[in-house]
């Protein structure tokens, strides 16, 4: 059987079914409706606490990011026009909390499995996990039971919450298996970082497979086999050693440097949300931050934080980091992150629109206190700041007299900072890619945003699964456009750095050494692979390799190219490749 791959890695072991079948909710009429809204508040209470427990536990084990699923599912529940709906449908139709909440909250959830894009219809799959756990509580039915769950288990089930997901003890589970979801599931989402093997997609597969049988799991391919025989065992339990002498290679790899073997020295940094995620960085050994996402600071909050606040935050990560760099983003809100105290006007692209430094231009009180909090927080450690969303001179310019305004200030009250801190921007914006020769001219470093510049370069939302085909980080447009950045800048004498999802990939990042990129910045857990990858690399062959994909004429191509040489399992096809070049 074959379903979706969303979390890759072999795991083999018993069969743990869960069951939880569908709540059979009744209908009853009430006589006092005031009675059954206060039990609808006390619910939507504890589910919040329940809520909180949650994210207070998934901070620990994943961190803030990931925590994140959990706060805006409290925010569901803090929603006064949703929660207003319900109770009207009590006093209404003078019917139970249960069935009021069930009713309206399907509404909501036909309208997001109606919507095309595959993300915003994923998150259907959040709001009934929120309504079920109220409705859960109102009927007094417990939730999933993990407790004896042996080791090694197969989770079988129809579907997993991100509720279910972060409950589970990783150390039992070998692998998990459901009849829906898909990649951009917070389930899935949560099982990558977990690093649990996760096929979806499998129809009836709860019917399929009974509590106790053998399976084999491959979450990379999607295959599923019940109960194997002795070859189909052996084959996969070969690939899972495989797998695992891998990850003991990757941890060999702890406190090594990141030198090609003809000597060519790389930075691997971390991208990081909030200041707890500084932790999984240093687990996986990153050389620095290459990009602090100083927005969520921001987010999930209902007034905007001061100067300290912001101060204590950076300085947190600063002292953490010690004397390793640490690269501050100023804030890019506006397109995708929206703060619900700053008024950022609806508009019909936001994405082309209000956001970023074109909103801190806008806002240059807000602008100048941040920049302000990371002045102070410079004499901690090594602060480097970068500029989002910058597609004109003007703007890097008038960016930097505000910095220079906020210097100012802090000499004259007397207060203690780092004069010379690097200034660097994000290439995220074709326009900045073509000028990025002057460009280079006015800043200490680059750093380019790949998702962004993807979605700009081919005029693609990248959140429209209808034109996922365009959206690639193989495109030799792209490509073409980051060698003439790095070129730009090594032409000026700054370094160049990147931090969009390319810079992790297995598959590009000797692309990216063959063109001379300096930094590579990249979610923690791909750091030890990725070095594995650069210690192994040759980077005069390498410069061979990036000429021929920019010689290539689609995204398919030169992925299919760079698969057959870098592929880590093929090894049929890596004889076919010879000196960079596939034999036709």
């Amino acid at each position: 059987m074959k379903g979706l791959g969303v979390s890759p890695g072999i795991g083999i072991g018993k069969a743990f079914i869960i069951d939880k079948g569908p709540i059979n909710i009744i209908k009853n009429y009430v006589n006092d409706a005031e009675k059954e809204i206060d039990r609808l508040k006390a619910a939507l209470e504890m589910a919040k606490e329940q809520l909180n427990e949650l994210y207070i536990s998934t901070i620990d084990e994943l961190g803030e990011k990931e925590a994140q699923i959990f706060k805006s599912h409290e925010m569901m529940l803090e929603d006064d026009t949703f929660i207003s709906d319900v109770e009207d449908r009590i006093n209404r139709e003078g019917v139970n909390a249960e069935f009021a909440l069930n009713e309206t909250s399907n509404v909501y959830i036909k309208m997001f499995q109606s919507i095309e894009d595959e993300y915003l219809r994923e998150r259907s799959e959040d709001i009934k996990d929120v309504m079920n756990r109220v409705i859960r509580i109102l009927m007094c039915i417990s939730s999933v039971d993990f407790s004896n769950m042996e080791e090694n288990s197969i989770i079988v089930a129809k579907d997993l919450t991100p509720s279910d997901t972060a409950q589970l003890d990783r150390t039992k589970v070998a692998a998990m298996i459901t009849e829906v979801g898909g990649k951009t599931s917070h389930a899935a989402i949560i099982a990558r970082i977990m690093g649990i093997p996760t096929i979806v997609g499998l129809n009836n597969i709860t019917d399929k497979i009974k509590d106790g049988d053998t399976v084999i799991c491959d979450g990379k391919t999607g295959k599923v086999l019940i109960n194997p025989n002795a070859k189909q065992l052996f084959h996969y339990n070969k690939k899972k050693n495989i797998e695992d002498d891998i990850k003991n290679e990757l941890r060999n790899q702890v406190g090594l440097p990141s030198i090609t073997k003809d000597g060519f020295k790389v930075s691997l940094s971390a991208n990081i949300g909030v200041p707890n995620d500084v932790d999984m960085a240093l687990e996986n050994d990153a050389e620095g931050i290459g990009l602090f996402r100083s927005e969520f600071i921001f987010m999930n909050r209902d007034r905007q934080p001061t100067e300290d606040e912001q101060f204590e935050q950076y300085k947190e990560v600063l002292v953490k980091m010690g004397d390793k760099p640490v690269i501050i983003r100023t804030m890019d809100i506006g397109g995708d992150k929206n703060v619900p105290y700053i008024d950022i006007p609806k508009e019909m692209n936001p994405f082309l629109g209000y956001r970023a430094i074109r909103f801190c231009l806008g806002n240059v009180e807000v602008f100048r206190t941040q920049l302000r909090a990371i002045l102070r927080a410079s004499v901690y450690g090594n602060v480097k700041i970068m500029i989002p969303m910058i597609s004109t001179m003007k703007e890097l310019k008038d960016s930097k007299k505000i910095l220079q305004q906020a210097k100012d200030e802090l000499k004259s009250e007397g207060i203690k900072f780092k004069n010379d801190i690097e200034i660097g921007i994000m290439i995220e914006i074709p326009s900045a890619a073509i000028i990025s020769d002057l460009l280079a001219k006015e800043v200490d470093f680059f750093s380019i945003g790949t998702n962004d510049l993807i979605q700009y370069t081919m005029a693609v939302d990248r959140m429209n699964s209808k034109l996922s085909y365009l959206y690639s980080q193989y495109h030799p447009a792209l490509l073409r456009l980051i060698k003439g950045i790095i070129d730009n800048a090594h032409n000026a004498g700054i370094w160049v750095g990147m931090c969009g999802e390319a810079a992790g990939d297995p598959k590009l990042i000797p692309v990216f050494v063959g063109m001379g990129l300096d930094e590579f910045s990249m979610n923690s857990p791909s750091i030890l692979r990725s070095r594995y990858i650069v210690r192994n690399l040759n980077k005069e062959d390498m410069q061979k390799i990036a000429r021929n994909t920019l010689d290539m004429e689609n995204a398919i191509e030169v992925e299919e190219y760079l698969s057959c040489l870098f592929a880590d399992e093929n090894e049929n096809c890596l004889k076919t490749c010879k000196n960079g070049r596939r034999q036709e």
